[in-house]
């Protein structure tokens, strides 16, 4: 299944032929019962009537100049092949579309490919979760064509969009540019998310900005304690640290509620740390990182290169746990703590995570596992056979604080600084963090879940 950055290329035959939706991977019954069945899927390239009549949608997408009568039967040949497959093209160019009548032309199109009315408002998302939720793959030459509306739009993309470990048809783009500064020149102003380099930290005692209510993500690495304010990983999204002499790179997704670690040191001869920064890409609503000195692209939840020099090697980083807690309990845990300045917040205070996500994911991600709400709280971990596990955040803390075990195969929840972090049979740190159920869940379809 498509649910992972990371995934296997489906193998296209170069046939005329149909394959029907039925032969694929059957989809879950709660799949079926809210998107309903897929339509057939033809297996092989497109028709060069097709290609031509593409090319001269992708042309009026790039240029944003009016659709005319002349361009009907473009859109009528488009249309009338039922290909499922064409919508994800159809939806990289609404995304860019600003003309009203461009938009509704496309929306129009794919209604009649899939055979469906969407009248929410929010039509392109209802269409792409739909497409998540079939794993609908891409047609051959998609990525060019994909590659040619975003990078018209967004420069700094040239390198980003290229062949990799990635199902780049899920990708979409999160309103923002990328940030392509060079190594410890965050101080520079950019239209982007800015990611931190070396960030100037405090001690506890000089960090009297902070209310002890105040979230932080807490990582101690070698007896080596540093909190990070989510109100200044909610700005910056991405930092490039040094604790306890080892590197990391720590990714936050607002979106997805995940504060994540990775070791960027101790790599193969010869590769240098990467240097993690945002694209303004996102995959089902969790954000996608990439190098800036390789341009290698990441699976941000994962922690694996998926394109570039980086992808070529195979290249996974390690997470360092990280403890998601109140500011009060981390600094009473760790009173040799240090904690990123104020002013990296540049002078901002959101408070994305109780606001922007209230209602549900803003950004399609397909169809969410239903046993558990789409902002549940879990702690993920991986066992040792390879299994992925899932705990129910306040359920956890309420078992433990009852004075029971949390354990599933050889991990192990335990109480850490206000929060929770998973442990191994000998204690060792197993590299957990806190994420939202829709994201764990849909990065890890297979996961168990503790205590469901």
């Amino acid at each position: 299944m498509l649910r992972h950055l990371i995934f296997t290329a489906i193998a296209v035959c170069l046939v005329s032929t149909t394959l029907s939706a039925q032969s694929r991977e059957p989809l879950s019954d709660y799949v079926l019962a809210e998107f309903g069945a897929p339509p057939m899927i033809p297996d092989g390239p497109l028709e060069r009537s097709v290609t031509e009549a593409l090319e001269e949608l992708l042309t009026i997408a790039v240029g944003q100049s009016d659709w005319r009568p002349r361009n009907r039967a473009a859109f009528d040949i488009v249309a009338q092949t039922h290909d499922p497959r064409l919508v994800w093209i159809i939806a990289d160019m609404q995304r860019f579309a600003w003309r009203p009548e461009f938009r509704a032309i496309l929306t129009r199109t794919a209604e009649t490919i899939l055979d469906r009315s969407f009248d929410s408002g929010r039509q392109r998302e209802e269409i792409i979760n739909m497409m998540m939720a079939w794993d609908m793959p891409a047609y051959p030459g998609y990525l060019a064509h994909k590659r040619r509306v975003f990078i018209n739009y967004v420069p700094g993309w040239e390198n980003i969009f290229v062949e990799g470990d990635i199902a780049w048809q899920l990708v979409d783009w999160g309103g923002v540019n990328i940030d392509a500064r060079p190594y410890d020149t965050t101080d520079d102003v950019c239209h982007c998310i800015p990611a931190a380099d070396n960030p100037q930290v405090s001690t506890a005692a000089e960090a009297s900005w902070l209310k002890d209510t105040d979230i932080v993500f807490g990582i101690v690495v070698n007896g080596n304690a540093r909190a990070y304010p989510r109100r200044i990983m909610e700005v910056r999204e991405m930092v490039n640290d040094t604790l306890g002499g080892r590197d990391l790179g720590i990714p936050y997704c607002t979106l997805c509620g995940a504060a994540q670690a990775y070791f960027t040191d101790r790599l193969p001869a010869g590769v240098d740390r990467p240097i993690l920064r945002t694209s303004g890409l996102l995959i089902r609503s969790n954000k996608v990182m990439y190098d800036i000195e390789t341009h290698s692209v990441f699976d941000t939840f994962l922690g694996t290169a998926v394109t570039g020099p980086l992808a070529d090697i195979g290249l996974h980083l390690d997470q360092a746990t990280v403890v998601t807690a109140q500011w009060g309990t981390w600094r009473a845990a760790h009173p040799n703590t240090t904690v990123l300045v104020e002013a990296l917040a540049l002078g901002r205070d959101f408070n994305l995570r109780e606001t922007r996500d209230a209602n549900g994911p803003i950004f399609p991600v397909g169809d969410v596992d239903p046993r558990l709400p789409v902002h549940e709280d879990v702690i993920g971990a991986i066992t040792a056979s390879g299994a992925s596990v899932a705990f129910p955040r306040a359920t956890a803390i309420a078992a433990l604080a009852a004075g029971q075990e949390v354990t599933f195969e050889n991990v192990r929840l335990e109480l850490s600084r206000g929060g929770l972090r998973a442990v191994g049979a000998n204690g060792e740190d197993l590299g957990s963090h806190q994420a939202f159920w829709f994201a764990w869940s849909q990065f890890y379809p297979e996961t168990a879940l503790w205590g469901g």
